[in-house]
């Protein structure tokens, strides 16, 4: 194998160990938010809090170092908080059925 063979399988298993890590943080997030969802059903709160996410959204922007753009990571943010709202629907839809019967 030649060096930017080499290279670019070596850069290709680092980037598939680090999709990995995502995926457990994702996972991980998407817990957390279930969790808060829980706590917001049973206090009675809306699963879509546009402050909230409007700060997680200025935090990463915040945070980030590049080389991705602000908007950039802004867009995966918004797509990554749609669906822990997503998910926060499922369970509270799951659990409005449970307790309709």
């Amino acid at each position: 194998m030649t060096d930017p063979d080499w290279r670019m399988q070596a850069l290709r298993e680092r980037i598939d160990a680090l999709d990995e890590r995502i995926v457990a943080l994702l996972n991980e997030r998407a817990a957390c938010a279930l969790e808060i969802g829980e706590i917001k059903r049973t206090v009675g709160m809306a699963i879509y809090q546009p402050g909230r996410e409007k700060a997680v959204l200025e935090h990463v922007r915040q945070v980030n170092a590049g080389p991705l753009d602000g908007d950039a990571v802004m867009r995966l943010f918004e797509r990554i908080i749609d669906e822990a709202r997503r998910l926060e629907r499922v369970v509270q839809q799951a659990h409005d059925a449970k307790t309709s019967e």
